[in-house]
């Protein structure tokens, strides 16, 4: 396997680890309809790690392929524009490791945020083992083409503003320190986070609905797509619905990919395979 297949998995691995809690209040904000407070949702701690197990290990194995995707893309794509560190190529690359991830990100996100909604107290094996008893494969890729088009654009921007983040975060005088250059990391990592997020959290939340809709007891009443529900949730309340829980997944984004980003730099150095970060994993 590549270095960046196994900086891929432990990162995303850490960093779902971390941020599921805040993941939880998320998704819980984007499928209500705002009548009930925050505080309701959640009547015992062990609500706030329901339906981690699906993402972490679900989301290494997607981590894996899409830095393995945006690698080998960026090179192929800088080489056909005969350019060298574009940000269109960045960007680009970005989002064909998005689309690349979707056969593992669908029935993932399925499963975590039905999990996560779940009033009873059901494991992500449980939420896994019902879809596939009811709807077969083809349940687990409900919502699969709205979750295809977050993705992609999702992914594009996530690479394209740790790029540029990077590229323009001022260097000190005297050269880069462990400090210098851990802040670095940490900071344009949590910045393409949220970056990321805000730019498809609308498409986040019509994600959730779909997924998370009840299941279909009978062929006269089917659920709906994400046309009808994008609809629905307009007229909830025009905008405001769309960005609902935005603060909360901003917060989590942050944490999560400072981590993501420094776990992955840290692996690629100790793999051989390290960027100019010496400074940063030197210590």
């Amino acid at each position: 396997m590549s270095a960046d297949f196994w900086a891929g998995y432990l990162s995303g691995a850490v960093s779902i680890a971390i941020g599921n809690p805040l993941d939880v209040v998320k998704v819980r904000l984007q499928a209500s309809g705002g009548s009930q407070g925050v505080e309701a949702r959640f009547q015992t701690p062990s609500n706030l790690i329901k339906g981690t197990a699906a993402p972490i290990l679900g989301y290494g194995a997607l981590n894996s392929l899409l830095f393995v995707t945006y690698n080998r893309s960026e090179y192929a794509l800088n080489r056909a524009l005969s350019t060298k560190d574009s940000l269109w190529a960045t960007w680009g690359a970005g989002a064909l490791g998005g689309l690349a991830t979707w056969a593992v990100s669908t029935p993932t996100e399925l499963v975590k945020c039905r999990a996560q909604l779940s009033a009873a107290s059901r494991s992500s094996w449980t939420i896994a083992q019902r879809v596939w008893r009811t709807e077969g494969i083809r349940g687990f890729y409900f919502g699969g083409v709205v979750t295809a088009l977050r993705d992609s654009i999702g992914y594009g921007f996530y690479f394209w503003s740790y790029e540029l983040a990077t590229r323009y975060w001022p260097r000190p005088e005297n050269g880069p320190s462990p400090h210098h250059e851990t802040l670095k990391v940490l900071a344009c990592g949590g910045l393409a986070g949220v970056v990321t997020w805000a730019s498809v959290f609308p498409l986040d939340v019509v994600k959730t609905r779909v997924q998370t809709q009840p299941e279909m007891t009978n062929s006269l009443h089917p659920r709906a797509g994400a046309m009808q529900i994008t609809s629905d949730v307009f007229r909830e309340g025009g905008l405001r619905p769309f960005f609902r829980g935005l603060t909360v997944c901003s917060v989590r984004a942050f944490i999560v990919n400072a981590v993501q980003w420094a776990v992955y730099e840290w692996t690629m150095h100790k793999l051989g395979h390290g960027r100019e970060l010496d400074a940063f994993v030197s210590t």
